[in-house]
């Protein structure tokens, strides 16, 4: 591996902080320099050449700045100081407050204006252009004249605007040619350009005949003056291959465009033949002397002649010399250089040499320009071996009293240079070349000539450069491979490969310390090499150090487990959790354990824990619980329920669907409001989702007469009665009125088919799919046959009237295809052979007759035309998808034309014709009818968005007005009821309206066949509310209402009716139930229901609230509640039961007395649980020990880790004295009287182990809790213990070598100041007042003047 070392140069930091601050340079400069081991002039400039050799900052260690100072100046010196000395030497003021420069200062020529108006402007060129093509009538492709802007012109245009960006704008000429306006950026209007001109303008095609040779020119570099000459001339140019003989180029586009291409050919063509190529045979040797030094002379030569000269480089073996141009100049440039070739070859003779091969490439120098640089000086050519030959002799050719001079100068080439090697261990190299190439970068910039190479693996190094370039870095390098060997060591340590990652640690965590802790550098490989082998270099004792703890790391890993988990990948994610949360709480609670979990990318399912033997178990079993919870959770079933009955499933703002989502505890997932589909997604535990879906169908058994029908169909047959992609299941579906068909899953085995739906349809479904079941078991037989989208429709006919004909006479059963299938032309036919052939000769008939098309016409009054054109052609568009895509034309409006055009198959006319005429004669049998319901009904008519009222027009075709709201009621008019939150009836008017007649915002207006708005009217009628009362006790009038509303509205929803609940200063028991008939008799029998189950819930509650009291001792509370609430929230959960302590601030309480409430055999239970607490601690002892309180915070641990696994080992509790105690030694231990003495013994051990000679106390390593095993027969001493003298003496020496930063004395501070300020030379000046707001004066709000001294920290 070679090292290239680039060091950049200049110390631009330096530089810069030294123009900030003059003063303070050579400090700065020491800073800078210091990681280099670079000394400073003493300058009090940029230190000397140092300056330019480094760029880098580094941070200075005790010893190299104690090193760095010695080598400044006194001066230097004190300026270095960060202590109290630097204020007696403040900064100038003019330092402080540089001046601001004078405006001639600014200018670096004098002479010259100042200002960026001063140069010459140059003119700017616009970027978008305009330019404005002309089609000719005879030229237009779409001569449509109806049409213009519309249609396929209109689209072309618009494809290609989108295509180009450039912006197109169409006229039309009187003479109806086409004027299109190109705007746009100037390709994109050339681009613009060729397309209009191929996609609007008819066009033409020629040829044009040039010599082969020529093609290669027509097309240009890369084919780009083939490009241009097409975007310019707009036109498309074919151009034969180079296989193919023809010369002939064709030509396509308009006729214009034609002839500019045609002639701009023929001049490529024409320039061509006036060139002429000639080839010159001259010696290889004689090369060199024909270019020139330089190639200065071939390139004189084609300036002077025009003419192209190709002389092959020296690494083709190849004589000729290539010469292009027009005849008389190449002549004139060939004879010239023959004449060099033949005087040379006279007058030249040649001398070999011997040159070393390694000094080869100094003779060559970089690039060939030694070899130049001699033919020039000499006019000796000089010809060298190839670098793959073993030869060394060195030719040298040209005049024989040059030959002495040219030889002189290459053996100083070759000598000029010379190679040398540094013997050094190769895991030294990086040592040498340093960080960044710090160390090296010396080396290189003080002699840039010599060229240093490392080899890795090889013990040396290899320098390349001017011979005394090369012996002083030799010196140098020497020196500081002698100087490292003496002061830096290597090992190399065996640890199995897999524990590297455990050693690295997270993000090198724990690699990364031991390199900061010891000072060392750690090579640990790659896992792709898969080696075992640890280098470790540094410092000898570090080494020795990093070497024995990354020992014991790998023999801590040894003695721990790894185990591979299977969890499915789909459930990793859900382990994991939002931002990590759930596998932290693991990780927590298995602090001990490592969990990795594959990369996504790799489709493993493979988790992997290590960890302790006994955690890793513990890990396994919590994780494998979490596994089989998830996996119980995900189980998914599909209901189908019918699309008008999914706004019921949600309920009003969701009521009926969050309210199964919680009681099931499932997700439900309903498919989009546009969506086709009917299926309602269940996920959940199995049991919750039959749960969830009984309810789901419960509700639209309900809403509709639904019933539900099995049928046994043979396994084996359902794939085939299913159908590809379920278009034969589809099509039994949609003909019975959209009935849902369930099929048991594949593999099952189960034999039964679910039919669910409206009764008769069902039953139509049934007969329907046993038939075609009896089919598939005798013998089944397919057709496809083809016909247009359109005619579909037709086939089918109105209610699927035509099909179904086809289908009764045939017994064959007919498919068409569904929106979502990708063939929509093909029309499938099942059944038995003979009746799929007749039903197929039946339709074949029908779609050659719709084949046939005619054009007919029909008499239509003027008067009704608007009725089929209104709302843009709706009515036309109907009966042109029912009947085959038949074509109907209205006269234009204005004109008095009653002849309406009909264009399309022959029986899809007459029949579009008969349904024009039925829509005739019902606009003529037409009536108006009024139906009066008074006006505070109206919207409960109309139903949620008009609803109701929408059904009722399509059910009975006619057209419903309700009248504007009277906004102005009448006085005196007796005010209406308050119904379903509207406000109460509005007036009549008084003066218009009769006695008794309906006011006119009562009337409803009614349009259409008489006998049809008479069903609509008691169609309309019927949606009137009506009102019936219901007694409800008064105390559950709340309970039934709900918090914020919520029970009633629910009801409300629930039945689609009004409940009025009356207000509780009333004290009426009677609840109002409005809506319709058909809804009343559900929401009485709802409202019953629900008092039965709140006097339910009374008599419950009365039995839940028996109280019993328990006397406790109060110091005993603290257990019985246990650690954050524990111990009390398992004793009510387990029994359900609330209990409740005394209020500590409450005196008048007894504060031993603990309540608790709950059915009467829980309370009891509950107090018995409390009691056996109890009983177990009054056995519990407490024990006072003393603990040197230097120590609690290891025993401790972080966030309390240590301290809760003893107690938890010991079982006791253990209470540490809070700062500020009197005694801080003091620690309480409670427990049983065993427990007790063994976690006193234990801790103590822990004490003892902290505070001894090689213990950690005030040391930043080593685990807390953790220490040798408990010797058993060690005993504390009595307390109070003299404290050890080994922790005062460390500590002792703590505060001798680093005093405590509150103990410091603090110097007041003087604030800012400053020398040589205008104030002091004058004295009529004074110094300004920081406080002032005048003279400091704040933006903004009013700012109070800090009290922390101006201006740089000191």
């Amino acid at each position: 591996m070679r090292w290239h070392l680039l060091v950049e140069q200049g110390g631009r930091l330096a530089e810069a902080l030294t123009r900030a601050r003059p003063g303070s340079a050579g400090r700065l400069c020491a800073i800078s320099l210091s990681a280099s081991s670079l000394r400073c002039s003493g300058s009090p400039g940029p230190c000397g050449g140092a300056r330019s050799t480094m760029s880098s900052v580094a941070v200075l260690t005790q010893e190299s700045f104690a090193e760095h100072r010695s080598g400044l100046i006194p001066q230097q010196i004190r300026v270095a100081t960060l202590n109290s000395e630097e204020e007696s030497d403040p900064p100038t003021y003019k330092d402080a407050f540089p001046p601001l420069p004078e405006k001639a200062a600014c200018l670096e020529n004098p002479q010259e204006p100042a200002g960026a108006w001063s140069n010459k402007i140059r003119p700017i060129k616009a970027s978008v252009i305009t330019q404005v093509f002309h089609v000719p009538l005879e030229e237009r492709k779409y001569k449509d004249m109806n049409q213009f802007g519309e249609g396929e012109q209109a689209k072309i245009c618009l494809e290609i605007m989108q295509r180009t960006g450039a912006h197109l704008e169409l006229s039309l000429a009187k003479d109806q040619g086409l004027s299109i306006m190109v705007s746009g950026k100037l390709d994109a209007v050339m681009k613009a350009r060729k397309d209009i001109v191929a996609r609007l303008q008819t066009q033409a095609s020629a040829t044009v005949a040039i010599p082969k040779e020529h093609h290669r020119f027509v097309i240009g570099k890369n084919g780009e003056k083939l490009q241009d000459l097409e975007l310019k001339t707009a036109t498309k140019i074919q151009i034969p291959r180079p296989d193919d003989a023809s010369n002939q180029i064709r030509i396509t586009g308009t006729k214009e465009g034609i002839e500019k291409a045609r002639h701009e050919v023929l001049l490529i063509s024409a320039e061509q033949d006036k060139r002429a190529v000639e080839r010159l045979e001259v010696e290889k040797a004689f090369h060199p002397f024909i270019a020139g030094p330089y190639n200065r002379l071939v390139s004189e030569i084609m300036q002077e002649t025009g003419t192209r000269i190709n002389i092959p480089p020296p690494s083709v073996n190849r004589t000729e010399i290539v010469f292009t141009g027009e005849k008389e100049q190449l002549a004139q440039a060939v004879a010239r250089i023959r004449k060099i070739y033949e005087e040379k070859k006279k007058k030249t003779t040649t001398i070999a040499v011997e040159v070393k091969k390694s000094q080869h490439k100094y003779v060559i120098g970089p690039k060939g320009n030694s070899l130049q640089e001699i033919l020039e000086r000499t006019g000796v050519s000089v010809e060298i071996p190839p670098s793959d030959s073993a030869s060394e002799t060195v030719i040298l050719r040209g005049e024989p009293e040059k030959l002495g001079q040219a030889l002189t100068e290459v053996y100083a080439k070759a000598n000029s240079f010379t190679v040398s090697s540094v013997s050094a261990p190769s895991w030294l190299h990086r040592f040498i070349i340093g960080k960044k190439g710090q160390n090296l970068a010396k080396i290189t910039q003080q002699m840039p000539k010599v060229h240093v190479e490392f080899t890795e693996g090889e013990d040396r190094i290899t320098l390349e450069g001017p011979t005394e370039d090369v012996s002083a870095a030799q010196e140098q390098i020497e020196a500081m491979v002698k100087d490292l060997v003496s002061r830096m060591d290597y090992v190399e340590i065996s640890i199995d490969h897999k524990f590297h990652r455990h050693l690295i640690g997270k993000s090198g965590a724990n690699i990364n310390r031991i390199k900061d802790q010891y000072k060392v550098s750690v090579r640990i490989p790659p896992d792709s090499e898969r080696s075992s082998l640890i280098r470790i270099e540094g410092d000898p004792q570090g080494v020795q150090q990093a070497k024995r703890e990354l020992l014991e790391l790998a023999s801590r890993m040894e003695n721990e487990r790894t185990k591979d988990l299977i969890i499915e990948q789909r459930f990793h994610r859900t382990i994991i959790g939002q931002k990590g949360e759930r596998i932290r709480e693991i990780r927590d609670k298995f602090p001990e354990v490592i969990i990795n979990f594959p990369d996504p990318a790799q489709k493993s399912d493979i988790v992997q824990l290590r960890g302790p033997k006994n955690e890793v178990e513990k890990c396994t079993k919590y994780m494998q619980k979490m596994v089989a919870d998830l996996v119980e959770n995900s189980y998914s079933i599909s209901v189908p329920i019918f699309k008008q009955f999914h706004k019921n499933i949600i309920g009003k703002g969701g009521a009926n669907i969050k309210k199964i989502r919680e009681e099931s505890n499932t997700k439900i997932d309903l498919p989009a409001e546009n969506s086709n589909s009917e299926t309602i997604v269940i996920t959940g535990k199995r049991a919750n989702c039959e749960a969830a879906r009984s309810r789901i169908l419960s509700i639209q058994k309900d809403l509709a007469n639904i019933a539900e029908v099995e049928v046994a169909i043979p396994a084996r047959l359902h794939n085939a009665l299913i159908g590809t992609k379920g278009r034969l299941i589809r099509s039994i579906m949609e003909e019975c009125g959209g009935v849902h068909i369930h099929f048991p899953v594949e593999g099952s085995g189960s034999d039964t088919v679910v039919i669910r739906g409206p009764s008769s349809d069902v039953e139509k479904a049934r007969k329907q799919l046993l038939h075609l079941a009896e089919e598939k078991q005798t013998k089944s037989f397919t057709v496809d046959i083809r016909a247009k989208p359109e005619y579909h429709k037709f086939l089918i006919g109105k209610g699927g009237g035509k099909i179904r004909k086809v289908r009764d006479s045939t017994g064959a059963r007919i498919i068409f295809p569904a929106a979502e299938d990708k063939d929509q032309d093909l029309i499938t036919i099942i059944g038995r052979e003979d009746a799929v052939r007749e039903a197929q000769r039946e339709l074949e008939a029908l779609i050659q007759n719709l084949d046939n098309v005619v054009e007919d016409f029909m008499l239509v009054d003027p008067r009704h035309h608007r009725h089929f054109v209104i709302r843009r052609g709706q009515v036309l568009r109907e009966i042109a998808e029912e009947y085959g895509g038949v074509m109907v034309s209205f006269p234009r409006s204005g004109t008095q034309s009653d002849r309406v055009t009909l264009k399309g198959a022959k029986d899809c006319v007459e029949a579009a014709k008969k349904r024009i005429q039925e829509i005739i004669e019902d606009l003529e049998a037409q009536v108006t009818i009024e139906c009066a319901i008074p006006q505070k009904f109206h919207r409960s008519v109309m139903g949620p968005k008009g609803s109701r009222i929408q059904q009722i027009t399509r059910d009975h075709n006619v057209q419903i007005k309700f009248p504007d709201r009277e906004e102005n009621p009448a006085h005196g008019t007796e005010p209406a009821v308050q119904e379903n939150g509207d406000d109460p009836g509005e007036g009549r008017d008084g003066k218009e309206a009769e006695p008794g007649s309906p006011r006119r915002c009562d009337i409803i207006t009614i349009s259409g066949r008489k006998e049809k708005c008479e069903a609509a009217k008691e169609a309309l009628e019927a949606l009137v509310p009506v009102t019936i009362e219901v007694e409800v006790p008064l105390d559950l009038h709340r309970y039934i209402i709900g918090q914020k509303g919520s029970g009633i509205r629910r009801m409300m929803d629930e039945f689609e009716v009004n409940i009025h609940v009356p207000a509780p200063e009333l004290q009426s028991g009677v609840i109002a139930i409005t809506g319709l008939a058909a809804n009343l008799d559900r929401a009485k029998a709802g409202l019953l229901e629900r008092v039965k189950e709140l006097q339910a819930e009374q008599e419950d509650r009365a039995l839940r609230s028996f109280k019993l009291s328990v006397t406790v001792d109060p110091k005993y509370h603290p257990k019985i509640i246990g650690r954050k609430g524990a111990v009390i929230t398992q004793i009510r959960l387990e029994h359900d039961v609330n209990i409740q302590f005394p209020d500590k601030d409450d005196g008048s309480q007894p504060q031993d007395h603990i309540t608790i409430t709950g059915y009467e055999k829980n309370t009891e239970a509950a107090r018995d649980a409390i009691l056996k607490i109890v009983g177990e601690l009054e056995q519990m002892v407490s024990e006072d020990v003393p603990l040197d309180h230097r120590v609690h915070a290891r025993i401790i641990g972080a966030r309390g880790k240590a301290i809760r696994k003893i107690m938890d080992e010991f079982k006791v509790d253990i209470r540490f004295p809070q700062s500020g105690a009197p005694d801080p030694n003091c620690v309480t231990v409670t427990g049983l009287p065993e427990n007790v003495e063994e976690a006193i013994d234990h801790i103590l051990n822990l004490e003892e182990e902290y505070v001894s000679p090689g213990g950690t106390v005030g040391r930043g390593w080593g685990r807390a809790g953790q220490g040798p095993p408990r010797q058993t027969d060690a005993h504390p001493p009595a307390c109070p213990r003299p404290q050890l003298a080994d922790v005062v003496d460390t500590e002792a020496l703590q505060l001798y070598m680093k005093p405590p930063a509150h103990e410091e004395a603090k110097a007041p501070s003087r604030g800012f100041v400053v020398r040589d300020a205008p104030w002091t030379a004058s004295s009529s000046e004074k110094a300004p007042d920081m406080s002032s707001s005048e003279e400091f004066p704040s933006f903004g709000a009013q700012v109070a003047p800090k009290t922390l001294p101006w201006g740089p920290k000191r």
